[in-house]
């Protein structure tokens, strides 16, 4: 399945379904789906309840993002980890980039 994106919270938040799978893969999907924010999104949530895999383009993928939008005042989650990929936000230390969920 394709990453979707909805806006929440009357807009001001945008929240991205990664799908059960986040790899290379999705590179050009993840950048379509916060490529065009609203201007008044303040927070970005990535949610992987569905997400089963994970590997490290993925993890470079997040980076990019944050990196992308750094001129804008935005905070970012991440949300609904499956123990298995919660285990690799860990131990690559994405609590100090994102508030994890």
């Amino acid at each position: 399945m394709e990453i979707t994106s909805s806006y929440q919270n009357q807009g001001k938040a945008l929240v991205i379904d990664v799908g059960t799978k986040f790899d290379f893969s999705k590179v050009e999907d993840f950048r379509n789906a916060y490529g065009e924010l609203n201007s008044n999104v303040d927070h970005i949530t990535i949610d992987l309840s569905r997400t089963e895999y994970m590997d490290s383009s993925a993890l470079g993928m997040l980076l990019n993002m944050q990196k992308a939008l750094a001129d804008l005042e935005l905070s970012y989650s991440i949300e609904n980890a499956r123990p298995q990929v919660a285990k690799i936000l860990k131990i690559s230390r994405f609590d100090k980039k994102f508030d994890i969920k």
